[in-house]
């Protein structure tokens, strides 16, 4: 458990001590932390081609995305709807400018998974050395978790900012418990261990966080399983923001998970107006800030 701990804590914390004022660092930083993503992706489609019994496997990833994925994803909206029902945000009337291209960024997401699928037909070769990229996928994680740390020190948001902003660390919780609650539900109808449930849970949108530590806590089955899982959750998002923002704010953002301060927020703010972007900010990154601590508490 304190190996786990260090591994995903460690590097959080130091890159979080990593002050940088340089903008051109901090856009190297951006650009390595999204090809960190790509390789990490890449590494878990060779660990699922490594497989034994490998039909049986895939047909159980499907199975376990889409029961986490109804649960989780059920229980954030039935939140977040009461959440807008009884404590509704109020804001002055906005004209919904033309949202980006929906296809255009759901292809984009979808390229995530022809990463995933390269990385699995380049382990379905067998060479010796794929063996390897259990090993590698540890690394990468670890670079991954300093270089968020680093972005999460000079995204420019403060505690302070982070408190003030009630609205969007609300929904952050409402959002957050959901999850946990709906990943409970979800293990104890697939009949595996409630903390395995959570771990999944905790994710909140961050498909290359979770994939990779759960590859490494609970095998590659669990680990495509969680990212399948939250990559739905971020497709889901861009189809729904723009039909409900208007009348159910709080929901729109809260569906996002962590991707309301980076994929989805074009969409949030052409769809709601600049006046969600500080709530949508605060939201993603508290939920980024508690997801690996949630994730090493509960693998």
């Amino acid at each position: 458990m304190y190996s786990g701990l260090l591994i995903i804590l460690l590097p959080l914390t130091l890159g979080y001590l990593i002050s940088i004022k340089n903008k051109k660092i901090l856009d190297v930083v951006h650009r390595a932390l999204n090809s960190m993503v790509y390789i990490i992706l890449f590494l878990m489609g060779i660990t699922l081609a490594l497989l034994e019994n490998l039909s049986a496997h895939l047909f159980s990833i499907l199975i376990y995305a889409l029961t986490f994925f109804v649960c989780i994803f059920s229980l954030n909206l039935i939140s977040l709807l009461l959440l807008d029902k009884f404590d509704p945000w109020k804001i002055p009337k906005h004209k919904q400018e033309k949202p980006p291209s929906r296809i255009k960024m759901v292809l984009e997401s979808l390229q995530l998974c022809g990463v995933l699928l390269i990385g699995f037909f380049v382990g379905l070769t067998g060479f010796k050395f794929l063996h390897y990229a259990d090993k590698g996928s540890q690394i990468a994680l670890m670079l991954l978790l300093l270089l968020v740390g680093i972005q999460l020190r000079n995204s420019g948001m403060s505690l302070k900012q982070i408190l003030v902003n009630q609205r969007g660390t609300t929904i952050a919780l409402v959002m957050g418990a959901s999850a946990l609650v709906g990943g409970a539900i979800a293990a104890f109808l697939l009949g595996i261990p409630v903390k395995m449930g959570l771990a999944l849970a905790s994710g909140f949108g961050w498909y290359s966080l979770t994939g990779i530590v759960l590859t490494d806590a609970y095998g590659p089955v669990m680990g495509s399983a969680a990212f399948f899982n939250d990559l739905a959750r971020e497709l889901a998002a861009i189809m729904l923001i723009p039909l409900i923002i208007n009348r159910y704010r709080s929901t729109a953002l809260g569906i996002c998970g962590s991707t309301s301060m980076d994929f989805t927020l074009p969409v949030l703010q052409r769809s709601g107006g600049v006046s969600i972007v500080p709530a949508a900010i605060v939201h993603g990154f508290v939920l980024s800030l508690i997801t690996p601590i949630l994730m090493a508490f509960f693998t």
